[in-house]
Protein backbone atom coordinates (compact mmCIF):
# COMPACT_ATOMS: atom_id res chain seq x y z
CA UNK A 1 0.00 0.00 0.00
CA UNK A 2 1.41 2.95 -0.87
CA UNK A 3 1.74 6.37 1.86
CA UNK A 4 -0.57 9.03 2.58
CA UNK A 5 0.95 12.15 0.95
CA UNK A 6 1.55 14.78 3.73
CA UNK A 7 -0.09 18.23 2.31
CA UNK A 8 1.86 21.47 2.25
CA UNK A 9 2.01 23.47 5.62
CA UNK A 10 -0.36 26.50 4.64
CA UNK A 11 0.59 29.80 5.57
CA UNK A 12 0.11 30.72 9.10
CA UNK A 13 -2.06 34.00 8.38
CA UNK A 14 -5.53 35.02 9.22
CA UNK A 15 -8.05 35.25 6.13
CA UNK A 16 -10.13 38.04 7.79
CA UNK A 17 -7.10 40.33 7.67
CA UNK A 18 -7.51 40.93 3.62
CA UNK A 19 -11.44 41.57 3.83
CA UNK A 20 -11.09 45.66 2.87
CA UNK A 21 -8.22 45.81 1.83
CA UNK A 22 -7.36 46.60 -2.49
CA UNK A 23 -7.71 43.51 -4.62
CA UNK A 24 -4.09 43.87 -5.64
CA UNK A 25 -2.65 45.03 -2.93
CA UNK A 26 -4.20 41.85 -0.99
CA UNK A 27 -2.72 39.73 -3.70
CA UNK A 28 0.72 41.02 -3.29
CA UNK A 29 0.36 40.48 0.76
CA UNK A 30 -0.94 36.80 0.14
CA UNK A 31 1.97 36.00 -1.82
CA UNK A 32 4.43 37.72 0.79
CA UNK A 33 2.77 35.37 3.23
CA UNK A 34 3.61 32.64 1.36
CA UNK A 35 0.16 31.60 -0.37
CA UNK A 36 0.73 29.68 -3.66
CA UNK A 37 -1.85 30.20 -5.56
CA UNK A 38 -4.13 33.43 -4.82
CA UNK A 39 -7.56 33.47 -6.50
CA UNK A 40 -9.82 36.32 -6.99
CA UNK A 41 -13.24 36.15 -7.94
CA UNK A 42 -16.20 38.51 -8.56
CA UNK A 43 -19.39 38.06 -6.37
CA UNK A 44 -21.58 35.19 -7.47
CA UNK A 45 -19.35 33.45 -9.09
CA UNK A 46 -19.88 29.58 -9.82
CA UNK A 47 -16.87 27.71 -7.99
CA UNK A 48 -16.46 24.22 -7.37
CA UNK A 49 -15.88 23.30 -3.56
CA UNK A 50 -12.93 21.27 -3.51
CA UNK A 51 -10.01 22.35 -1.10
CA UNK A 52 -6.53 22.87 -2.48
CA UNK A 53 -3.76 23.39 0.18
CA UNK A 54 -1.72 26.60 0.32
CA UNK A 55 -4.64 28.52 -1.84
CA UNK A 56 -6.26 31.56 -0.75
CA UNK A 57 -9.57 33.08 -2.13
CA UNK A 58 -10.62 36.81 -2.35
CA UNK A 59 -14.23 37.95 -3.26
CA UNK A 60 -13.63 41.05 -5.04
CA UNK A 61 -16.12 43.78 -5.82
CA UNK A 62 -15.09 47.12 -7.06
CA UNK A 63 -11.29 46.44 -6.70
CA UNK A 64 -12.13 45.91 -2.89
CA UNK A 65 -11.87 42.36 -1.10
CA UNK A 66 -14.98 41.40 0.35
CA UNK A 67 -14.77 37.75 2.04
CA UNK A 68 -11.47 36.43 2.33
CA UNK A 69 -11.38 32.17 2.53
CA UNK A 70 -8.50 29.15 2.11
CA UNK A 71 -8.63 26.07 0.43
Amino acid sequence: MAPIPTPPAQPDDAPQSYVGLDAEAAERQARARGWSTVRALAPGTFITMEFLGGRINFEVDDSTVTRCWVG
